[in-house]
């Protein structure tokens, strides 16, 4: 685990030792992040065209899903607006008031991108063995923009590092995570620590389901993919939404993501100010993912 952490923070701090003093250079990288977001998401489209085993239990596969989704969601939506209360947060939308039907016009897109991926993966007849790969190398390049933009941003180390914002936000999503999920087992009729397990995924879609696959069987896999999946897509279409009046709430939905691939839609809608505390926590959840899953399937 700790040599795939490393392999997604090195991008990170190479960009971070790099000063630019051009304002057009970093006005170009600003862009160029925002194009990579939709290319990120158009082959997250295309890898689920090449989901397996999802056919079989689907019924089962889409109620646990559900359950556990709207269970956890609002768990973690009851709680962490208390956060925005005591931790105020101020963010730089671009320094202008950005109106709610475009906010929203905004996210939308970034859903189609990945609806028009998975129509793509469906429909030609191409493999699909390249896209995971793609999609690796292509959020290499993302962090090390972004670590440019943050060591450009006038921030200091000790500032992304030592968080507390990003801590509280951590321990918040894994509090009320589990509370979500020992609900929706109960209302399931599952054994609790399995509820336990389904709501330690954060987020982080591809992890979670392989884990519960291999651990519980297909359909705790499917289910488990389907509900991080879900989450991911739902924080991309609430973060322009929320992150202006509550930026911890939109930065801690997306869990284990917002140290990835919802980073840059931090970043985008909420400003620089927001990165250190998303990869605070996003590194915090994406840690303990594995350890907490494995955990609770072994009592």
């Amino acid at each position: 685990m700790l040599p795939g952490m490393l392999y997604i923070f090195i991008p990170l701090v190479v960009g971070y030792l790099v000063p630019i003093k051009n304002p057009a250079l970093l006005d170009k990288i600003n862009r160029s992040t925002s194009h990579l977001v939709f290319v990120i998401l158009g082959l997250m489209g295309l890898s689920l065209a090449g989901l397996d085993d999802l056919s079989s239990n689907l019924n089962q596969i889409l109620l646990f899903a559900i359950t556990f989704f709207l269970c956890i969601g609002s768990m973690n939506l009851l709680a962490l607006p208390i956060l925005d209360l005591v931790m105020k947060t101020k963010t730089e939308q671009h320094k202008r008031d950005i109106p709610l039907s475009a906010m929203a016009k905004e996210s939308l897109k970034l859903v189609f991108v990945v609806i028009g991926g998975l129509i793509a993966g469906l429909v030609l007849p191409i493999s699909l063995d390249w896209v995971d790969p793609a999609s690796e190398g292509i959020l290499l390049v993302l962090l090390l923009l972004i670590g440019i933009q943050l060591r450009n941003s006038g921030m200091t180390l000790k500032q992304i590092v030592l968080n507390k914002k990003g801590l509280s936000i951590a321990v918040t999503i894994i509090l009320t995570s589990w509370m979500g999920g020992l609900i929706a087992a109960w209302m399931l009729d599952l054994p609790y620590n399995y509820g336990l397990a389904m709501a330690s995924g954060f987020g982080w879609y591809s992890l979670a389901g392989i884990l519960m696959g291999d651990a519980l069987g297909p359909v705790y896999g499917g289910a488990s993919f389907l509900l991080e999946l879900a989450r991911e897509l739902v924080a991309i279409m609430l973060i322009p939404l929320l992150i202006g009046r509550y930026p911890l709430t939109a930065i801690g939905y997306g869990g284990a993501t917002s140290m990835d691939f919802t980073l840059p839609i931090i970043q985008t809608a909420g400003g620089i100010r927001c990165v250190p505390i998303a990869i605070v926590s996003g590194f915090i959840l994406s840690l303990l993912v594995p350890i907490l899953m494995l955990f609770f399937v072994a009592l």
